[in-house]
This record gives C-alpha cells, sequence and structure tokens, in this order.
C-alpha cells in the first residue's frame, strides 16, 4: 500500500501593520476558521506538549483533562498573536502519537506522548550524570527505535496481558521509568536539576530519528564496549549495513562495567552448557569476530557461538578469556552487553571529548543521517 507522507507547517511568522487592510482581512479570516474549529470537535488540536509537566505532578492525561475543562477566557488580539496562535490550532500529526506502554511491576498500561515516553527511557537507560549530549544521543536513539516500531508495526513480541500494548518497560524492548517513578526518584534541588538536564535532552532534539536511505534504523545501543563494537551479523546473525563494527576506545578509561571476572565450579560450567566436565580443560577458541569478541568455541566435540556461551552463562560479554584451578574455571570478560550499535560509555566518553549528538550517532550507525520525524511517514498510514 502505498505510504501517506505528510507536509508539515512552517513555523515562519508574517507580521502586516496593524489596521492595514492586509491584517483587517487576516483577523476577519481567522475568526472564521476559530469558529469553525469550535464547531469540530473532533479537529480541535490536543495539548501541546509541557515536558516540565511531571515535574509539577500532572500526569498528561490528566493535563489534557484540566485544559479541556477550563473555561475560555476572551484575551486582547495582537497583530502577531493571532498568526501564532492559528497555527497553534493545528498540531502536527507527530505531536499526536501517543505510546502505550505495559508497566510489567505495575501490571497497568500508561500512556502518554512520544516525547514524554522518550524522557522516561532516557531516565532508564542512561546515568544522569553523563554528559549533555550523550544523553541527547541515547533520546534520538530511544525515539528512533520507538518510532520504527510504531512504523513497522510490531506486536508479536508482546506478553498475552500487553497485546494493546506498544512496547513494555522492559530491556526486550527499551527500559523505561514510569512518571510517578520519575517524579518520586529524586528530591529537592537534585530533581529539579535533573530533570531540567532530562527535559533538555529532549526538547534540543524534539523529533529527531536515525535513518538510513530514508527509513528508520533499528537503533540497537549497550551499555559497554570492549573497545569494539560488533557486527550485528555476528550476534544476531542479521546483516544491517548501519550497524558495523566500530572502535570504540573510549568506554576501557571510563566505565566500571569494561572488565570483570566471575567463577564458578566446573561442575556448574558443564551443566550449565552440556558437556562433560573431563572436556572443559580442551574447551578452545575457532573464530573472534571483528568486533574481536568470541564467534565460535569449541568444547569437547561440541561447537558454541560466543552468544551462546555468554547467555548460558549469563557472561557480560561474548570476549572473554578463562583460567582453569583444579575444581574452578575463572572468566574474564571485556565488556558489557552484546556489543551491538552505540555503546553508552562509548558515547559519553565522546561527549566528554568534545563531540556533539549527532557526531556519536554517525560514528556508532555507519552512513546514517539525522533527520527530522517530519520526512518520513506518520506511523499506521502507510
Amino acid at each position: 500500500m502505498k505510504k501517506v507522507r505528510v507536509r508539515w507547517g512552517s513555523d515562519k511568522h508574517y507580521r502586516w501593520k496593524l489596521g492595514s487592510g492586509r491584517w483587517w482581512a487576516l483577523f476577519a479570516g481567522g475568526l472564521i476558521i476559530a469558529a469553525l474549529i469550535k464547531g469540530f470537535p473532533s479537529q480541535q488540536a490536543a495539548p501541546g506538549l509541557d515536558l516540565n509537566a511531571a515535574a509539577k505532578g500532572v500526569e498528561p492525561q490528566r493535563q489534557e483533562q484540566q485544559q479541556q475543562q477550563k473555561p475560555a477566557t476572551a484575551s486582547p488580539m495582537t497583530q502577531t498573536s493571532f498568526v501564532e496562535s492559528a497555527q497553534d490550532a493545528v498540531l502536527h500529526d507527530y505531536d499526536r502519537l501517543r505510546i502505550q506502554v505495559y508497566l510489567t511491576a505495575d501490571k497497568r498500561m500508561e500512556r502518554l506522548p512520544i516525547e514524554l515516553y522518550v524522557r522516561g527511557v532516557i531516565a532508564a537507560e542512561m546515568p544522569i550524570e553523563f554528559e549533555l549530549e550523550a544523553l541527547k544521543a541515547q533520546a534520538i536513539a530511544a525515539r528512533t527505535y520507538i518510532y520504527r516500531r510504531l512504523y513497522a508495526g510490531t506486536s508479536g513480541d508482546l506478553p498475552a496481558a500487553a497485546m494493546t500494548a506498544d512496547v513494555t518497560d522492559t530491556v526486550k524492548h527499551q527500559v523505561y521509568l514510569s512518571l510517578d517513578r520519575l517524579l518520586n526518584r529524586w528530591k529537592d534541588e537534585r530533581k529539579r536539576v535533573n530533570l531540567e538536564k532530562l527535559n533538555r535532552a529532549v526538547e534540543e532534539t524534539k523529533g529527531q530519528i536515525v535513518t538510513y536511505n530514508g527509513e528508520p534504523i533499528q537503533a540497537a545501543f549497550f551499555s559497554t564496549s570492549n573497545g569494539y563494537t560488533e557486527n550485528a551479523v555476528d550476534y544476531w546473525s542479521l546483516d544491517l549495513p548501519y550497524l558495523r563494527s566500530v572502535a570504540s576506545p573510549w568506554d576501557k578509561d571510563i566505565s566500571p562495567r569494561y572488565k570483570e571476572t566471575v567463577t564458578m565450579k566446573l561442575s556448574e560450567f558443564a551443566s550449565k552448557l552440556g558437556v562433560k566436565r573431563s572436556e572443559i580443560q580442551s574447551m578452545r577458541i575457532l573464530k573472534t569476530t571483528e568486533g574481536r569478541r568470541i564467534k565460535q568455541l569449541a568444547i569437547g566435540k561440541k561447537i558454541y557461538s560466543g552468544r551462546e556461551v555468554r547467555e548460558k552463562l549469563a557472561l557480560a560479554s561474548s570476549q572473554f578469556r578463562w583460567t582453569i584451578d583444579s575444581d574452578v574455571i575463572s572468566i574474564t570478560t571485556y565488556g558489557f552487553g552484546h556489543g551491538v550499535g552505540m555503546s553508552q560509555w562509548g558515547a559519553n566518553g565522546m561527549a566528554q571529548a568534545g563531540s556533539k549528538a549527532e557526531q556519536i550517532i554517525k560514528h556508532y550507525y555507519t552512513g546514517t543521517q539525522v533527520e527530522q520525524a517530519s520526512k518520513l511517514p506518520i506511523p499506521g498510514t502507510s
């Protein structure tokens, strides 16, 4: 089916001299438009997005109800305010998007504007102490993820209790911090400062998503690299040209999750991988990936992918080394996460070095562009 592209209005404000013929014609035309809008409730614009609503203790849904119930009051019409109010009367379709998030622990839905959803993801996915440009890069990635999900109409991976949702609040999709939890996360001045920082990250990137050949990308991200990111094809067997291995040298010096060692009994190791204890001594690496992680590992007659071993043993990364001492194996990992897409600690390192959000995005997502969602079909119109 043909995709519908939406034209967005201009933000340019025109001014005509008060009392001129053009001004009076505009004024009269405006009164007619206002009367028509008032007469057709279904065409009224939803209230504009207030990123400070949560800080004021007003949820978006309640804010809308309060604005709808507030009686209209007359105010003087200036030569510019009429043009501005006429433009505000029609919201862009992007601003009308609402995200249905299933809150897993609470077993309830939260419905909110897309930009407030993005703010909740940043708060949950990235430390607030990170540089603003890193938070902005996270905002762009998080917005791209949910926009692509709406764009593609994905819903087959939702639990039975959340079939009407767009997304859950867990790592299965993107971790999201609900409005009430965000309100109670900090106190007093710290709360004001942190919410202001989150708001800036969202406001300064509003509507920006990552595209490749005009389509929103799968904006994968993870905590900490081992010095390189991973090709998507090497971890997910999904060959995407923008998820290619790139260097990420910043993580080693600043991430607390860069290197860690876990130990376990050989019997536990053998049980989790389904091998014989006596075969572990012969364990060897067969292939590595472009991202310096383990691609294939042999234990006895069995061959495992690095991802399989990582997941079965709950390791931090698929780059690891090991030593065996008596009946104990010690495994040292480098990096934290699947390694595909944007490294969050790497993004912060780039920001500390002076890189802007768009530069961070283009580094980790090969050959991509950062552009306004207005250039793409609105989800649900194709």
